[in-house]
C-alpha cells in the first residue's frame, strides 16, 4: 500500500473533483473511480498535506453517488476544492 499525497485536482465543469494528481508521480493522475477503489479496498490511501497538517481524504457516500472529500478543520466543506487544477 502507498500513502499518496494530492497536491492537486481535477474538476469537470460542475465543479466536481474528477481526479486526483500530484506532479511528478507515476501514479498521476489517478481518474476518481480508480481512487475510490484504492481507498475502499486498502490498496492505497490518499491526503492532502495542508501547511496546517495532513487530512485524509475518504469516500463519501452522497445522494448521487460515491465520491471524494476532505473534512479540514471538522467542516463538512469540500476542501479538495481549494487545490490547483490539474
Amino acid at each position: 500500500m502507498a500513502d499518496r499525497a494530492v497536491r492537486k485536482t481535477r474538476k469537470d465543469a460542475q465543479g466536481d473533483i474528477t481526479a486526483l494528481c500530484d506532479d511528478g508521480e507515476v501514479w498521476s493522475p489517478r481518474d476518481k473511480q480508480s481512487a475510490i477503489y484504492d481507498i475502499e479496498n486498502g490498496v492505497h490511501t490518499y491526503y492532502v498535506p495542508w501547511t496546517s497538517g495532513r487530512t485524509e481524504i475518504r469516500v463519501v457516500h452522497g445522494q448521487h453517488g460515491k465520491y471524494l472529500r476532505t473534512d479540514r478543520d471538522q467542516t463538512t466543506r469540500n476542501n479538495l476544492d481549494d487545490l490547483p487544477d490539474c
